[in-house]
């Protein structure tokens, strides 16, 4: 069967869908406030699944459920709640101590296990990820909160101690910021929203939290959990429509901290609606045109296993694939022949088949950018090198690979979020560099090859230029334990288990003259455990 013929079959009938991966409508009508779980009675959106299913009058969407539209009344609740909550540094969670606040987050983490299965199966319905990767971004997102844990109480057992400099005693330690508007992205809509809301929660911050549009359904089992184990109005839900929900709890001025992974386009829209810039600390995730530099001496093997990989995961919907690709030209055949034999190796079909590597998209209005953008590189001179490539039915897009994209075409510089590869041949290293150099995006870069001089000497430039040079593999965020920025329009703040927990906190301190009833004071406070904060408490 060709490529074309096995796209036009590639959705089901209902009854050929496994046990297993069987779905169950989610009729969700709460939303998490003030520590209480509230019905909605308004207007809701209906959830529809990438994945269609073959019936008497053709494909049609799976329904999977069903959401609230809250409005301007119901986010102002939401933020008084955490505004409430918080109450100027002095609510119960902001004053606890460390290790009752890592003992609330264990409770969540243990709750959150249990509906391991549910929050997989919906990841898989909701955004058409692969069962697979489904699982592995639960299991991520788990081990990313016990990590942050564990990271927590190293910096807690350090700041420990006092110090005794010029003549003043003083503790420092991190404190919280106040209240935190996460909002994460649709592709990996629990592990990247949980990186920031985690941390944020377990420095001492209360949150409210915002699903992106696709991907709102797999909160819903979580939702007792959050409720259970924090106390009232620590953590708020949000749904709907961000300007009806987000914009008036922006101009009220009481979000301290902006969480957001998306476009900066938006960013800057919701940034720029809080009455005092100056006060509003954000870490964001933006966008990025990671590129790949294949050398003359790369592992063509590699380099191509790797690239492939890197620009097709997810169907590349990830801000660190690999959007432009570099092909030195004494070996361009040999790479793109290879390329094009390895994307058609990879197995399409539905999320819960085992192997399957392209499935359908969530995002509605991505299949006709793709094939816009497919068009107008064509018309800059690029051409669709593989059988059939940019071949779509309904959600599902197969990977389009286009030889000779030039800084003509609009996928030279936009971030195309979905299964397209461009490509194009250098001969002089200048060309891939000055394509770094001069994009408004500086996130991360792989480069392929083995000579130490000339590997060495890309490294020291292109480390001026993006926040993670990738050497002989694709770009990628993990480990967590590392740090995940860029540079220019791609982040602001940088993220990993112990930066997180530093972005939403700052330093605090309490300092007395060296005297002795300065002394006597600290002392006292500190054996008889008066302080939360002047504590010398080792946590185990």
């Amino acid at each position: 069967m060709s490529i074309k013929d096995r796209v036009a079959a590639i959705f089901p009938k209902e009854s050929e869908i496994p046990a297993e991966a069987a779905f169950t409508y989610q009729d969700q009508s709460e939303y998490l406030a003030g520590g209480k779980m509230h019905k909605w009675s308004g207007p809701f959106h209906e959830v529809l699944s990438p994945v269609s299913l073959q019936g008497r009058k053709g494909l049609e969407r799976v329904k999977l459920g069903r959401y609230p539209l809250l409005g301007e009344k119901e986010a102002m609740e939401a933020l008084d709640a955490a505004v409430k909550a918080y109450d100027d540094g002095r609510g119960a969670w902001p004053t606890m101590s460390v290790e009752e606040r890592i003992k609330h987050l264990e409770n969540f983490t243990e709750a959150m296990k249990k509906r391991r299965a549910e929050v997989v199966n919906l990841l898989m319905w909701e955004i058409g990820k692969s069962a697979d990767d489904s699982a592995k971004e639960f299991d991520r997102t788990v081990e990313y909160i016990v990590d942050t844990i564990i990271a927590l109480k190293e910096l807690d057992r350090n700041s420990s101690r006092f110090q005794v400099v010029q003549g003043i005693i003083a503790q420092v330690k991190r404190a919280p910021l106040g209240v935190v508007l996460c909002m994460g992205p649709y592709n990996y809509p629990l592990n990247e929203t949980f990186t920031t809301l985690i941390p944020a929660l377990v420095m001492g911050n209360t949150v409210i939290f915002k699903p992106a549009k696709y991907g709102v359904l797999l909160h819903r089992p979580l939702l007792e959990a959050f409720r259970d184990s924090f106390p009232p109005g620590v953590v708020n839900t949000l749904y709907g429509d961000g300007k009806t929900v987000v914009t008036p709890i922006m101009k009220s001025g009481k979000v301290n901290v902006l969480a957001f992974i998306g476009s900066s386009g938006v960013s800057d829209i919701i940034r720029s609606q809080h009455p005092k810039p100056h006060r509003l600390r954000c870490a964001l995730g933006l966008d990025a045109k990671n590129a790949g530099i294949i050398l003359e001496d790369a592992d063509l093997d590699l380099a191509v296993k790797e690239c492939v990989t890197g620009s097709l995961s997810f169907n590349g919907q990830r801000c660190t694939a690999l959007k432009m690709l570099f092909v030195h030209s004494s070996f361009k055949d040999a790479f793109l022949e290879k390329f094009v034999r390895e994307v058609e190796s990879l197995k399409m079909g539905m999320p819960w088949e085992k192997g399957v590597k392209l499935t359908p998209l969530p995002e509605d209005s991505r299949i006709e950018y793709l094939k816009g953008a497919i068009e107008d590189a064509q018309a800059q001179g690029a051409k669709v090198v593989n059988a059939h490539g940019g071949t779509h039915n309904a959600n599902f897009f197969y990977p389009a690979i286009l030889w000779g994209v030039n800084d003509k075409a609009r996928l030279w510089r936009e971030e195309q979020f979905g299964p397209l590869v461009p490509m194009t041949s250098f001969d002089d290293i200048s060309a891939p560099l000055d394509y770094v150099v001069n994009s408004d995006f500086g996130q991360q870069v792989s480069i392929f090859g083995h000579d130490q001089k000339r590997m060495a000497a890309l490294m020291d430039t292109l480390v001026n230029q993006v926040c993670r040079v990738n050497v002989n593999t694709q770009c990628q965020r993990g480990p967590d334990v590392l740090p995940f920025t860029g540079r220019k329009d791609s982040a602001e703040g940088t993220l990993s288990v112990s930066d997180a927990l530093r972005v939403f906190s700052i330093r605090t301190l309490v300092a007395a003259k060296d005297s002795a009833p300065n002394k006597e004071l600290i002392n006292g406070i500190v054996r008889g455990r008066k302080s939360k904060f002047l504590s010398t408490d080792f946590i185990l």
